[in-house]
Order: structure tokens, then sequence, then C-alpha cells
């Protein structure tokens, strides 16, 4: 029998802190202020193999939506987190420190035009008059329109916990490193 893939020991703690931004989505926040984006990100950061990226992506959205509910727009949530992760895969060798503001805008501008896509295209309501977006090109400006505050908050958290989890990989790994540097001392 053929695996699928094989995680290594220096994947766990990557999947966990994956599995802790999607479940922040539990804690009450503000309107769009969430990690998704940078779980996106971070998957395709953090693993060598595009199908564990995917896999640990689906099911930590997965898991927590079982908590949260579904909802009429999700396929258009999941295409555009599964496209952020396959692009930051591919780029994964260019992410630090210094350009992760760059690449966090860049996640939330692809959330932003896929998400909301899928929220005129399924009937999502519109705030304003409490019945679906017109289907057709003025019906599409106006939810993409009545989204920009939202697409705000999607920003901040993405930068916000795509730092945070960046830190927190990266002092792990120097803490594994001086481990592994005390032990060969010895």
């Amino acid at each position: 029998m053929k695996t699928f893939f094989k995680i290594s020991v220096k994947e766990i703690f990557p999947i966990g802190l994956v599995l802790l931004l999607a479940f922040s989505r539990l804690i009450p926040h503000p309107p769009n202020f969430t990690p998704i984006v940078a779980v996106a990100i971070m998957s395709g950061y953090f693993f060598k193999n595009i199908k564990l990226s995917f896999v640990v992506l689906l099911i930590s959205m997965l898991l927590v939506d079982v908590f949260i509910g579904f909802y009429k727009h999700m396929l258009f949530v999941y295409l555009s987190l599964f496209l952020i992760t396959f692009t930051f895969f591919k780029i994964s060798d260019k992410i630090n420190f210094k350009n992760l503001f760059v690449f966090g805008f860049l996640g939330s501008l692809i959330f932003y035009l896929v998400s909301n896509f899928g929220v005129w295209a399924s009937g999502v309501l519109s705030p304003v008059t409490n019945l679906p977006y017109e289907k057709d090109l003025n019906g599409l400006i106006s939810c993409y329109f009545l989204a920009i505050p939202f697409f705000k908050n999607t920003l901040f958290s993405t930068v916000i916990f795509s730092y945070a989890t960046f830190l927190a990989n990266h002092f792990y790994e120097k803490m594994e490193q001086n481990k592994i540097a005390r032990k060969s001392k010895n």
C-alpha cells in the first residue's frame, strides 16, 4: 500500500500551529478577524509536500466548521483557501519576515475576490437590502463594495496571525537547533 504522504517529526509543530490557528476561530472575534487566510498561507509555507499542505488545511477548517456551522458560500471560501495555499506553496522559498506583510495582503486579496464572488453567486443576502444580490454586474459590484470593511479585518488578522505563526515556528526551530548543538557537545 502506497502512503499518501509521510509526516516528519519536524512537521508536527507546524501542524499544531495550523490547528491552533484554525481553532482560534471559535473564540469570539470581530467579523472576518480570523486566522483562516494565515492558515492557508502558513500551510503552503510550512510543508514541503503540497498534499500535506492541503490535507492540514482541509482538516483544520472542517473540524472548526463542524462547530461553527456550514454556510452557503463555503465552497468558495475553501476554494480561495486552497488557491492561497497552492500559491504560497509555490513561492514558499520567497517567504520571509520582511515580505510577509506583502504576502498577507496578496492572500487577503485572493480571499476577498473569490469568497465575495461566492457570496454573490450563491445568493447570500445583502446586509443593506436583506435580499440576495442582483445577478448582474451591479449586484457583483455592490457585493464587493459592501465587503470592503470585512477586507480590512481580514487583512489585519492575516498579517497578525501570519507573523505570530511565523515567529513561533522560527523560535521553535531555534530551540531545536540549540538542543541538537548541546547534544553534539556532550
